[in-house]
């Protein structure tokens, strides 16, 4: 098993006319995802990689009964795209683009949690992948492996150093999760834990952090009360000087503390996370729990 992607996924590429859409498109093929509709307006009746393309998504999911879609669209489309991807009835929708306007993501950020069947996975994600099964964004596939740890990450740096040591090591992912490193991300980490938890293939659980926000201690919250299976964390920045934006839009601690690594490390060691210092130390750790 897996979550969010597997063999039933039938994707649409929102964007796929363009350079990293069409790319990309390519690359998700070839890895074996189930490509079967591209959108892009006024541009329907082409084909990409031998892809259908349509102008709406509507038209897209009644010819194609796609059910699930990744979009490689500017960030001040997305609102306009995510919500026309709703409004076809598409549960999960991948979102990669960086920088999507706050006020934008204010409202996806609600629609997200008011529908529970919905799943909006970034912005700035590097999208979903489970080995073996298949693949919605931009990831180098090459890296990953199938197995037993489920990973989630707001870094897609810390993710690929992650992953690298873990297949070298021979520890394969059920799944990894871009959540995103925006300010307001559309999905947290609270709610994949459950799916995870619920996964069969799932035996551990990696959570990759960083300073600003408070997913890490809301998360910690539900491992807390929740969680049966081994969580490991690893929080980036813990070396970023207090009121200081690090490179993600998201990434930013407080003068008074709030936010930073030390405040995330001490309530995911109080829920009873184990904390890696590095990528490397996490392989370490899961073989300690596998």
């Amino acid at each position: 098993m897996s979550i969010l992607v597997d063999s039933s996924t039938r994707l649409i590429v929102q964007g796929i006319t363009g350079r990293e859409g069409s790319f990309h498109t390519k690359r998700m093929l070839e890895y074996g995802t189930n490509v079967v509709a591209g959108v892009t307006p006024g541009k329907g009746g082409q084909t990409v990689e031998g892809i259908p393309v349509f102008n709406s998504v509507e038209e897209a999911v009644k010819e194609t009964e796609a059910n699930a879609a990744v979009l490689f669209v500017p960030p001040q489309r997305t609102l306009d795209a995510i919500l026309e991807q709703i409004a076809a009835g598409v549960k999960l929708v991948i979102t990669i683009a960086e920088g999507v306007p706050v006020k934008d993501m204010r409202t996806l950020y609600h629609l997200n949690r008011a529908h529970k069947e919905l799943m909006i996975v970034g912005p700035n994600s590097f999208g979903v992948i489970s080995p073996g099964k298949g693949k919605a964004g931009f990831m180098d596939h090459s890296i990953y492996s199938e197995g037993p740890v489920g990973l989630m990450s707001r870094s897609a740096t810390n993710s690929y150093e992650t992953v690298n040591e873990m297949t070298k090591n021979g520890i394969g992912q059920s799944t990894c999760v871009g959540v995103g490193g925006d300010v307001i991300p559309g999905t947290s980490f609270v709610k994949l834990l459950p799916m995870f938890e619920q996964d069969e293939q799932t035996k551990a659980i990696v959570l990759i952090g960083e300073i600003g926000g408070t997913d890490e201690e809301t998360a910690a919250s539900y491992i807390k009360n929740h969680m049966k299976k081994p969580v490991i964390a690893y929080i980036a920045g813990r070396h970023a000087p207090k009121g200081k934006v690090m490179g993600h839009a998201g990434a930013i601690v407080g003068a008074d503390g709030a936010g930073s690594a030390e405040a995330k490390i001490d309530i995911l060691t109080a829920a009873g996370v184990r904390i890696a210092d590095s990528p490397a130390q996490i392989v370490e750790l899961l073989k300690q729990v596998l």
